[in-house]
């Protein structure tokens, strides 16, 4: 019999061990997880709510230093495969949007999903299992875990990268790749919160507003994006600080300058924003600066705003001269921050780097170094944007990795 070890039970180890056993019913399949529970990184994705994919799947929203893999994974494993692979497992799901959730709103009916596939296919699980050493034989793989020693004639890689180490992804399965020669994109977090030197808004902690953040590395421009910013007394977060991140956080681990510029006025042109201010001054009901920014900005942002454009808090609006309002308007709708970290792979939802793609076969997920080694999920240097992708990832790399191990 046929006999696959799967390292790593998460998001995309799940996927591998059900579709391997879903393609060949005979084969034996053992999920090593190092923690004592499967899937604790899946129970925590989308604060709970888990956006296991979404209905826009396309290769732009993914980065990679090697784009070949993208296309070619995606194009065989999408959204309509997700929903069908999930649908099977007795998972019901509903869109906001593009982006699809358990009908539940519970992340814990995802798991429980593919809970009932391991189950249905007497898939073995062994956690408190950390795979230590993987080392090629005559006739197949032998897996070190502490003083255990295990046998398998093909093994899955699904280990994590180094995101979120309390729930299991420790960078461990670059080791493993590493003994087979296979190297790595240096791995920096990823969705993640910046931190921001001499901080002008720390007095703003805990505001949310819209704005657009745009990266700047080495003062080109990178990436933008638009939604709702939050304001930390260590720096800036949200959704759109998240997908900007990865360019940043590459930034600063090589030294480079890294900053954003925010705008968090969007909706207006810096002509458009002139002319309210303006038109606001000459209303008569605006008396003061605070009021005159008030009107439009969180309270707590104002004075921070002012501090910057060095004018008084209180000052008459009739006294605000024409440079005055023109540094009020620029900081407004250009406010440069730099960045000098990351909150660290910890915070961080997933990587950008990993093993290179080019070191596998796009189509079967399999090491060009080892036959009968397949790598998947964060630990290649594949990673998406925020909704959905980088869960469709792990499902479909993990996917085709099963079927073709127990096909091959």
């Amino acid at each position: 019999m046929l006999h696959i070890a799967v390292v790593g039970g998460g998001a995309s180890g799940l996927a591998a061990a059900v579709s391997a056993a879903y393609h060949n019913p005979n084969v034996r399949i053992v999920i090593y997880e190092q923690k004592d529970k499967i899937g604790k990184k899946i129970l925590a994705t989308g604060n709970g709510r888990c956006n296991l994919t979404n209905r826009f799947i396309d290769g732009s929203c993914y980065y990679s230093d090697d784009r070949q893999i993208i296309d070619a994974v995606l194009s065989r494993f999408g959204y309509e495969e997700t929903v069908d692979f999930f649908r099977h497992l007795g998972l019901i799901t509903k869109n906001r949007g593009d982006y699809v959730y358990p009908r539940s709103g519970q992340a814990i009916s995802v798991l429980q999903a593919l809970y009932r596939g391991l189950s249905r296919y007497n898939i073995e699980i062994r956690t408190d299992t950390a795979v230590k050493n993987i080392q090629k034989t005559k006739n197949g793989y032998r897996l070190i875990a502490g003083c255990q020693t295990y046998y398998a004639d093909k093994v899955i890689l699904a280990c994590g990268g180094k995101a979120s180490s309390a729930l299991g992804s420790d960078g461990s399965g670059y080791t493993l790749a590493g003994f087979f020669g296979h190297t790595l994109v240096p791995p920096v977090p990823a969705l993640v919160q910046l931190k921001v030197k001499r901080h002008p808004f720390q007095k703003a902690a805990g505001v949310r507003t819209s704005a657009r953040v745009t990266a700047f590395v080495s003062g080109q421009e990178i990436a933008s994006d638009e939604g709702e910013l939050q304001i930390t007394d260590y720096g800036i977060s949200g959704i759109p600080v998240f997908q900007i991140s990865r360019f940043l956080s590459r930034a600063v681990s090589q030294r480079q300058t890294a900053a954003v510029s925010v705008d968090f006025a969007p909706e207006f042109s810096m002509d458009e924003l002139t002319a309210l201010l303006y038109e606001l001054k000459a209303g008569g009901s605006i008396q003061t600066t605070a009021d005159l920014l008030g009107s439009l900005f969180p309270e707590k942002l104002v004075p921070c705003l002012l501090k910057q454009a060095d004018v008084p808090f209180r000052t008459s609006v009739s006294a605000i001269s024409g440079p005055q309002m023109n540094a009020i308007t620029c900081l407004c709708k250009s406010n440069r921050l730099m960045i000098s970290a990351t909150t660290g792979f910890e915070n961080a939802q997933v990587c950008a780097g990993g093993v290179r793609t080019s070191q596998v076969n796009p189509y079967t997920m399999e090491s060009i170094y080892a036959g009968g080694l397949y790598i998947t999920g964060e630990l290649l240097d594949v990673d998406g944007i925020c909704g959905g992708y980088n869960l469709q990832w792990a499902w479909a790399t993990g996917y085709i990795a099963g079927a073709a191990a127990s096909t091959k």
